[in-house]
């Protein structure tokens, strides 16, 4: 609204000069600028002397401004995500004004307006962003990142200790924001897989800074449009979570694989029957496993402990039977270097203290891969003088995270998995993944298992069904894409979806081979290409089928398809990106650098999205 005369205290020159400033002017300077004249006023009322009023704007300005917070998350699988929106919800309950966005989603050029920022990311990978950060990351740490004086921050970094660049991302977030003139509002967190109670300790440190700077006045609570859009599914939201997980009844567990194979890929359909759990396709099933009984019965006998024996698992002081805590609680199939940092303090042994000492890194990560807690046990002696002391050092066995391979809308109160049996040999013995192990020889129908639901806003169908789609997932990567074909079908979508599918041999390995076959035919599945690596005298991947179709692949982009990739990150994920480049080059007819610019483009659209593991 422009002022005038006739709707204003002020005369026809100062109507013009503030017609001129106050569209200038930005939100945050708006609020100072009425702050700072109400305070003028009343300072005047007071018969305060006018020399004081200098120091008055950077008092009322800091005042301000604490008021209103940004949370940045950058988030793989949606841990930082779901943690950054709990810590907005506390926050706004209690009078802050909060803004939470993706990375991906944030406008970098209102960086400089921003004055509290908290930022809460995951480590991906070998010490890489998670894909909804990287861009978020390149700008930070470029030429082209502003000097940030007049920030305060902190940052909550999530990660997994047996990866050697633990909470990578999260530390050079960090570093980078206090290089840019940012100051810490509190000082950053790195949080293992067991990370509630470290949020929660970081949240409540962040709050106790924010209240410093209020000097003891709370914040005015108000209603943010934020506010409104973040409280309103709380009324349906489910009681089960990530630290209340639900109990779901196995309905089916079955072999997909044929006879012959050298794999093992089990399809387990679970009822979610009176959990008021809800899902999408794209998210994933959290599921808390129990370590293999026999592991434990060879560990204790190592130990000489009573299996009996009562021990303390917590921080609140639940206790458990020793054999009871090492089968459903403890971590006992992975070795970190925090974990052993911690054994030498329980151990005399020369060689252990040797392994961890400095210049021995390479022997240390060598030592690490493909061991486990027996391995430590039997290489290193005798573990302190009491149980409880040994269980002390360990972690919390970390839930196992599966992409859903089912729709709500197809199969109402049942979500389905597709995991794979991981068996194999290290140092001398045979190894078996956790969770895909326990699936595949403990659960019978009728059985129960804790699960929850972990929200991936980072692999979701496109809003217009009518968007082509491009799915790439060999092996059980294809798990998210029966989800996708299953709502698609459910919703009358009439988007062209094409999939590329890889596996050993044709026979024995085409998982879900009817249910393809099914929707080609009746036209839910546009296209269909498959590579099976072991029927051929040269091996074919999926990315050969890509770049044998290269030109109608283009086309689909071109068309404004989205690309979808899920599974094996290291090789299998990182070959599709390369040959994804290779296409666009040549049948875009671009330079390398066009190439690059194009598939940037393609991520910055989300057309281009992962679920890699």
């Amino acid at each position: 609204m422009q002022l005038q005369v006739m709707n204003s205290p002020f005369n026809q020159e100062q109507v013009e000069l503030l017609n001129r400033i106050l569209p200038t002017l930005t939100e945050s300077q708006k609020i100072w600028l009425s702050g700072y004249l109400a305070a003028v006023q009343l300072f005047s009322i007071s018969g305060i002397p006018s020399a004081q009023l200098r120091t008055l704007p950077a008092q009322i300005n800091e005042q301000i401004i604490s008021k209103e917070i940004t949370i940045l998350y950058g988030s793989q699988t949606g841990n930082a995500q779901g943690l950054a929106k709990k810590s907005a919800r506390k926050l706004e309950g209690i009078g802050f004004q909060v803004t939470v966005s993706s990375m991906s989603d944030f406008k970098t050029k209102k960086l400089k307006e921003v004055q509290n920022l908290l930022i809460v990311v995951s480590t991906h990978g070998e010490g890489d962003p998670p894909d909804s950060a990287l861009t978020f990351h390149e700008f930070l740490h470029s030429k082209r990142a502003p000097k940030l004086a007049d920030l305060r921050f902190s940052v909550l970094a999530l990660g997994d200790s047996s990866y050697e660049f633990f909470c990578q991302t999260g530390k050079e977030f960090d570093t980078r924001l206090e290089e840019l003139g940012g100051i810490r509002l509190y000082p950053h967190f790195d949080c293992d897989v067991d990370y509630d109670e470290s949020a929660a300790e970081w949240l409540n440190g962040v709050l106790d800074s924010l209240s410093e700077t209020q000097d003891g006045s709370a914040p005015q609570v108000h209603e943010s449009a934020h506010q409104a859009h973040e409280s309103a599914p709380q009324a349906v939201e489910s009681v089960y979570s990530r630290t209340n997980p639900f109990k779901a009844e196995v309905l089916e567990n079955i072999n997909l694989n044929g006879r012959g194979s050298n794999k093992e890929t089990r399809h387990l359909e679970l009822s979610l029957e009176g959990s008021g759990l809800t899902f999408e396709p794209g998210d994933s099933l959290g599921i808390y496993p129990e370590n293999d009984p026999f592991l434990v019965d060879i560990l204790l006998e190592e130990l000489r402990w009573d299996p009996d024996e009562m021990v303390t698992v917590n921080k609140q002081g639940d206790v458990r039977p020793l054999k009871e805590a090492l089968i459903s609680y403890f971590e006992i199939t992975v070795l970190t270097k925090p974990l052993l940092e911690k054994a030498i303090k329980l151990s005399a042994n020369e060689d252990l203290h040797e392994l961890l000492s400095p210049g021995n890194e390479e022997e240390l990560k060598a030592y690490l891969t493909g061991r486990d807690l027996l391995d430590l046990v039997r290489d290193f002696g005798q573990w302190g003088e009491t149980a409880q002391e040994f269980v002390s050092i360990l972690r919390k066995i970390p839930a196992r995270l599966y992409s859903i391979a089912s729709s709500l809308s197809a199969n109402p109160d049942e979500v389905h998995l597709t995991i794979g049996a991981v068996r194999y040999d290290a140092h001398g013995r045979e190894r078996k993944g956790v969770c895909s192990i326990f699936a595949a020889e403990s659960l019978n129908p009728g059985d129960t298992l804790p699960v929850y639901i972990q929200h991936n806003e980072n692999f979701k169908l496109p809003q217009n069904p009518n968007t082509p789609i491009i799915m790439i997932g060999p092996g059980t990567g294809v798990a998210p894409f029966r989800s996708f074909m299953q709502e698609r079908e459910e919703m009358g979508a009439g988007g062209k979806s094409w999939l590329f599918y890889g596996d050993q041999h044709f026979v024995s390995d085409f998982l879900y081979q009817t249910e393809w076959q099914k929707w080609l035919k009746a036209g839910v599945l546009t296209k269909m290409d498959v590579a099976f690596s072991r029927d051929t005298e040269e091996k074919v991947y999926v990315q050969h089928r890509m770049l044998e179709h290269s030109k109608e692949l283009f086309e689909w982009l071109e068309e404004g398809a989205a690309v979808y990739i899920c599974g094996d990150e290291k090789y299998m994920a990182h070959d599709v990106h390369q040959t994804l480049i290779k296409i666009i080059e040549k049948e875009g007819g671009m330079s390398h650098e066009k190439a690059e610019a194009y598939f940037a483009d393609l991520q910055q659209q989300k057309r281009y999205q992962r679920d890699v593991y």
